[in-house]
């Protein structure tokens, strides 16, 4: 009852990119404000130490609720290669070695380890999203996004992999979608739609 109240979400997140995904996403929740965490003055770095995307989205999703007194919704999302063994995989946002690596640094170097392999490379996004409530009740849900690794890159939307990533059955890459086509396919837009009778439960929708 307190959350249905409040009225309020907490996008537990300091990535921009997410930010902007997730608020266009949870656009149809009516009279639901959203928040990121810098509108709110939490700095909050969650250590990533779960063993899957569902444990990391869940230790982001309850650090930031307790943080805020207010429900928090997180995600944890990764790039899974066949031909790498699922790997970038949990450590899609950290798998460039050297410090400080951007995008283009992850991408590059997923290109790099894959060069010399036979084409196509056959991929998938996958995200899991937490929504978690103060008094410690969280529950998750999952999207998925098949497609394959392309050598080039292609567009310049999105972010992360999105250039290098074409969708199966099109000839887009992530990155050429507009905004209203990949909120329509995306992994972190099938999670959220996934978990959105979770948010109506909350907030009495």
């Amino acid at each position: 009852m307190q959350n249905q109240l409040q009225g309020k979400l907490l996008l537990a997140t300091n990535n921009p990119g997410k930010l902007i995904e997730l608020r266009s996403l949870l656009a149809e929740l009516p009279k639901v404000e959203l928040f990121s965490p810098e509108e709110l003055n939490i700095k909050l770095q969650v250590d990533e130490t779960g063993v899957d995307y569902a444990e990391n989205a869940v230790l982001k999703a309850r650090a930031f609720a307790l943080a805020s007194g207010m429900a928090a919704l997180a995600d944890d999302s990764g790039l899974e290669v066949d031909a790498l063994e699922g790997a970038p995989g949990l450590f899609s946002a950290r798998y460039a070695p050297q410090p400080g690596a951007t995008d283009a640094d992850r991408r590059a170097y997923l290109l790099k380890n894959l060069a010399g392999m036979d084409l196509p490379w056959p991929a998938r996004f996958r995200a899991v999203i937490a929504v978690a409530q103060p008094n410690g009740i969280v529950q998750v849900a999952e999207g998925v996004c098949e497609g394959e690794i392309i050598p080039e890159e292609r567009g310049t939307g999105g972010f992360g992999y999105d250039p290098i990533f074409l969708l199966q059955g099109g000839d887009k890459t992530m990155a050429e979608l507009s905004e209203t086509e990949k909120n329509l396919v995306s992994h972190r837009a099938r999670a959220v739609q996934a978990a959105m009778p979770v948010l109506k439960n909350i907030f009495g929708i």
